[in-house]
């Protein structure tokens, strides 16, 4: 029902959006020039409809409209591909798929093989006339097999009567098929089918264990058939698949074939058996016209029209279950894009787009169930919110030290047992975070493990990148000195870095947020650097008139001036980050998006996969959206100089 109600409300909103889009392009006056950033502002109806359209293309390629709206169609799907499977093995001896007889084409086959071995054999410099015309002997004789199978005169009764009885059979099942209540359930029948339905669950639904807590996923289609259409279907993909193993089974071998055949087998065998060690070649050639007549015994050959019947009550059978598939192959033509249900063995797959792209509801089920504390990945929440005694908090900033420079010694235990406190003692405490005091609400999770990761990396690059970049735009000393060492770890991709920084500073956050502050550090130099050096002469010309400072010129004409290149500089930062975080934590690590991700690639779980990508995408996007925030209030004189 969800599903169906945000499709609906996307279809509107897209056409809404175009329509006040078009008529607010005939209404509004535009004064600006073309080339002016004003006219690119404003638009929200269109970002509506580009945020709607990915959307509608997600829903509908990831099949989640059709399991929306018709939520038994994946089911009944899968029994028509049962159908399908069984009569596979059936059509592929007939021209219905192929363009001729199963039967004409391994005849065409062997005998392009008899003929090249013969041509082989005749072109040989290493057989002697002997050898050669024995061996042409035994190909001719191999050759003569097929017409011992395509006469029509030569096959046995006991075949005809067969492959009769077989066609009788695929008659019985079309006009059982015609009828309304086949596949005739008595009311027991009933019941325990729909329990079966009952305990195999829904189409791609999602499940957690209740022993472990893990997530566990039904990637794989409902199989027992869920309605009376399904049920038709399924029942008919049984009785074709006994007559299909039936019909595989059987073999057009009459006594005179058979007779054939040995002999030919017997004096190869012969013939191989006097030849010398010197005589490889022969030995090599007789041994693959063995392996001829061998194909040619256990081929399915049959004498021209000795199956027509046959095909046309295959023919019959598969338009006819054709038409009761009635809405349902326009269901699979329309909301199935890019594939279909298929069947293999005794399972029913998605096989196509909506196997490996997750359908929304799926994921936003998962994503609630991941982001629940009793679920969860792996035991942690992607996010959520507990509570934490300040007294950490400032055992974690306070360092130990404090009590240790502190006069006077901790305090030693009595005779008695007992631990009285000094001063210096409860100091200790206190550095410690050894006490209670009042609890505070903080956030915990991958995600805010991911997010502090790449917030702490960046903080430190700006901290120590701005200043030492415009320090370098404006020392010579500075450039020259600090300029090398830059540019040689710079260019170095930092999965490079990763594994040399994991191994010396440990799995632990202080290893990923190193290796996050040497990324965004030399994007931050480089722009404070080149913020500091592009500064206009004129305008520290005129602060140096006006008697400003050099502290004065820092603060208000070259630090201004080279904000737009910082806040640029943060922005390319962040992206370099957040994929460095990602494969940091797929280096090493027990907690963060790209250590989900990692697992979850691990064990194909799409679903989860897709819920890290559109994490790190949102995460992204709410760092971008608060640096061009940042950007609009600190420099809005900006493209309009």
């Amino acid at each position: 029902m969800l599903t169906q109600i945000i499709t609906i409300l996307i279809l509107v909103s897209i056409v809404g959006c175009i329509l006040y889009g078009r008529k607010l392009i005939r209404t509004e006056k535009v004064d600006a020039v073309f080339g002016n950033p004003e006219r690119a502002k404003g638009g929200t109806h269109w970002v509506i409809v580009g945020s709607s359209a990915i959307l509608l293309i997600w829903l509908y390629y990831s099949w989640d409209i059709a399991k929306g709206f018709y939520p038994k169609s994946a089911n009944e799907l899968c029994q028509v591909a049962k159908i399908n499977e069984s009569l596979l093995g059936l059509k592929y001896q007939f021209p219905i798929e192929e363009r001729e007889f199963k039967s004409t084409s391994i005849i065409k086959i062997e005998n392009k093989n008899l003929q090249k071995i013969s041509n082989e054999i005749k072109n040989s410099k290493d057989l002697n006339s002997q050898q050669k015309t024995v061996l042409i002997g035994f190909i001719n004789k191999t050759s003569q097999l097929i017409p011992l199978l395509t006469k029509d005169n030569l096959m046995e009764m006991e075949t005809k009567q067969k492959i009769e009885g077989i066609t009788e059979k695929i008659n019985l099942l079309i006009e059982d098929f015609k009828k309304p209540d086949y596949p005739f359930e008595t009311e027991e029948e009933l019941n325990i089918r729909l329990q079966a339905v009952k305990e195999q669950g829904d189409w791609g639904i999602t499940t957690v264990s209740a022993g472990t807590g893990s997530i566990e996923n039904t990637f794989e289609v409902p199989l027992v058939p869920a309605t009376d259409r399904g049920l038709k279907f399924n029942a008919a993909a049984e009785e074709l698949k006994a007559i299909d193993e039936e019909f595989f089974k059987l073999r057009n071998h009459n006594p005179q074939f058979k007779s054939s055949v040995k002999q030919i087998k017997d004096e190869i065998k012969a013939y191989r058996a006097g030849l010398g060690d010197s005589e490889e070649v022969a030995s090599t050639y007789a041994k693959n016209i063995v392996k001829i007549t061998r194909r040619i015994e256990f081929a399915s050959i049959y004498p021209p029209n000795a199956l027509n019947n046959m095909q046309k009550a295959i023919i019959e059978f598969e338009n006819l279950q054709k038409s009761e598939q009635g809405g349902l192959r326009i269901i699979d033509i329309l909301l199935f894009p890019a594939g279909t249900i298929v069947s293999s063995g005794t399972s029913c797959s998605e096989q196509g787009s909506g196997r490996w792209l997750p359908k929304p509801s799926d994921t936003l089920n998962k994503f609630i169930l991941m982001s629940k504390p009793s679920v969860g990945y792996k035991n942690i929440p992607l996010l959520w919110i507990d509570m934490m005694d300040v007294s950490k908090i400032i055992g974690f900033i306070l360092p130990d030290w404090i009590a240790d420079v502190l006069p006077g010694e901790y305090p030693i235990h009595t005779n008695d047992g007992v631990v009285k406190q000094n001063f210096k003692g409860k100091v200790l405490k206190i550095v410690t975070g050894d006490f209670k005091l009042f609890k505070i609400p903080v956030p915990y999770g991958h995600i805010w493990d991911s997010f502090l990761r790449v917030f702490l990396g960046l903080v430190f690059g700006i901290i120590i990148g701005v200043p030492l970049g415009l320090f370098m735009g404006l020392n010579r000393f500075a450039k020259g000195f600090f300029d090398p060492l830059i540019e040689l770890y710079r260019p170095v991709p930092p999965l490079a870095w990763a594994p040399l920084i994991i191994s010396v500073l440990g799995i632990d956050n202080t290893g990923k947020v190193f290796l996050l502050f040497m990324v965004s550090l030399s994007i931050m130099i480089i722009s404070a650097r080149a913020g500091a050096s592009g500064t206009q002469l004129s305008k520290i010309h005129a602060a140096h008139s006006l008697g400003a400072s050099k502290k004065q010129i820092l603060r208000y004409v070259i630090f201004p001036n080279s904000l737009p290149e910082i806040l640029t500089g943060i922005r390319v930062a962040v992206g370099m980050c957040w994929g460095t975080l990602v494969a940091a934590e797929f280096l090493a690590g027990t907690t963060g998006i790209g250590f989900v991700e990692n697992v979850a690639k691990k064990y194909f779980q799409y679903e989860v996969i897709w819920i890290t990508i559109f994490i790190m995408g949102m995460l992204g996007l709410l760092f971008d959206i608060t640096l061009r925030k940042i950007i609009d209030k600190t420099i809005p004189w900006r493209g309009k100089g």
